[in-house]
């Protein structure tokens, strides 16, 4: 797969909203997002439209999703946050 975000985008995405997002069972929420870790925060996660992002090892991430509209709207989504924090 080609890498659609680069590691910043994706750590900074998550970084935001860890800070700004609404605190739920599995993490943060932040519009349409989930950000959260796995049990010892080596592995990070974003989540939303059908999408499961994983993001860890020597900073890669590995997508999945069902269909191709459901991985553009979560990329939609995570370049919308992270255009936000340009701002």
């Amino acid at each position: 797969m080609k890498n659609d975000l680069s590691s910043k985008t994706i750590l900074s995405v998550f970084d935001y909203i860890q800070r700004h997002g609404d605190k739920q069972s599995q993490g943060y929420f932040y519009q349409g997002i989930t950000a959260f870790t796995d049990f010892d925060g080596y592995t990070l996660y974003l989540q939303g439209s059908g999408v499961l992002m994983r993001f860890g090892f020597h900073n890669t991430y590995h997508l999945d999703y069902q269909s191709e509209k459901n991985k553009s709207d979560f990329l939609a989504k995570v370049t919308s946050i992270h255009r936000l924090i340009g701002s």
